[in-house]
């Protein structure tokens, strides 16, 4: 009988010097936490081709983080911080933006004394976001002015060093306004011993959404509204993912997001198929009692209290597994959040 959890459930204490602010020296250097058994064991990340097995594969989110944080003015003059959420065909983009008082639909904002931004109208869940039309191509414009968007949690204004270390060294399909954080991890040695290893690697992409720091703001799980995000699986990975199952190898997700992606496209997906290939939005909201279809095995950074990245761990491993492993990571000073440590987890037999 799968037990009825509250959002209280997920909430534990977190001294606030574990919250990372910066990356650990390496990529690969940063501690994990191998959580396959009752006995939680400390690790490095560059074991990790030791902790898996040959024939398995290895899943990716092949986003990249794009500089989606704005800061400009109204023609008032007032102070304007946006943070672009999709981009859109024809010079558009969605938009979070805060000003003292909200921008009308006409209005123009000017962009880093750079270029303007006219505002289309509200739109997005709730219509808490803004539609906008940009005087030139989005990405370039990005690219030129915009900051690397870190993490609320985050307190430093970005550096040169987070424009190389905030996105994975495989990152291909800009449009995530957060990074795939477990896949931070890698570095190119790492990914050659694991090839040596004789263990597969695949890729799908999910624009992450700043919905991923998005809080859960009533107990009752079931009236939470997740965030959605743009995700696509190609036919090249759905095969992977056949043939790795069908000789008895293990799928293995790195990070949430590859997660959210792949059991999004199982959904309702033909059983000898295992998966759907092609592009569409997920709101998908995975909480204890969930029923897997994909994934094996996780590689995860260490989550909010409270979050719907917690249920989700929660989800695959067993509420009272990662209760233990967080204590266990706490008591030990693993560094948590986006430029934390990880652990390695496995789908539990047992319901959550």
């Amino acid at each position: 009988m799968t037990t009825h959890y509250t959002l209280s459930d997920f909430d534990f204490e977190l001294p606030p010097e574990l919250i990372a602010q910066h990356p650990a020296a390496e990529r690969s250097a940063s501690r994990l936490l191998d959580g396959r058994s009752s006995l939680p064991v400390d690790r490095v990340f560059r074991d990790l081709p030791n902790l898996l097995r040959a024939g398995d594969l290895l899943v990716f989110n092949n986003t990249r983080v794009i500089k989606a944080r704005l800061y400009g003015h109204k023609q008032s003059g007032g102070a304007v911080e946006a943070l672009v959420e999709r981009v859109l065909p024809n010079r558009e983009v969605w938009a979070h933006m805060r000003s003292s008082k909200s921008p009308k639909p006409g209005s123009v904002v000017r962009f880093a004394d750079a270029f303007d931004a006219e505002v289309l109208g509200r739109c997005g869940p709730d219509n808490g976001m803004f539609h906008l039309r940009l005087s030139g191509e989005p990405f370039e414009l990005l690219e030129q002015y915009g900051h690397v968007p870190l993490p609320p949690y985050i307190t430093h204004a970005d550096e040169e060093d987070d424009v190389r270390r905030y996105q994975t060294v495989f990152a291909a399909h800009p449009g995530a306004v957060a990074a795939p954080t477990a896949a931070l991890h890698f570095d190119e040695a790492l990914l050659e011993s694991l090839k040596a290893k004789g263990i597969g690697t695949a890729a799908v992409t999910l624009h992450v959404g700043a919905g991923t720091f998005q809080p859960v703001r009533t107990d009752n799980l079931a009236e939470h509204k997740m965030h959605s995000e743009w995700f696509n699986v190609t036919e090249e990975t759905a095969q992977a993912i056949r043939t790795t199952k069908a000789a008895g190898g293990r799928i293995v997700s790195v990070g949430t997001t590859t997660l959210r992606a792949l059991e999004s496209a199982a959904l309702n997906a033909p059983a000898d198929q295992i998966l759907n290939v092609g592009s569409r939005d997920t709101d998908i909201f995975i909480t204890p009692g969930f029923d897997f279809k994909v994934v094996d095995v996780l590689i995860t950074n260490f989550h909010l209290p409270k979050s719907t990245l917690m249920m989700l761990v929660s989800a695959l491993a067993g509420y009272d597994h990662i209760r233990a492993l967080y204590q266990h990571a706490i008591e030990q000073r693993y560094r948590f959040f986006s430029y934390g440590d990880a652990m390695l987890i496995e789908r539990s037999a047992q319901p959550a």
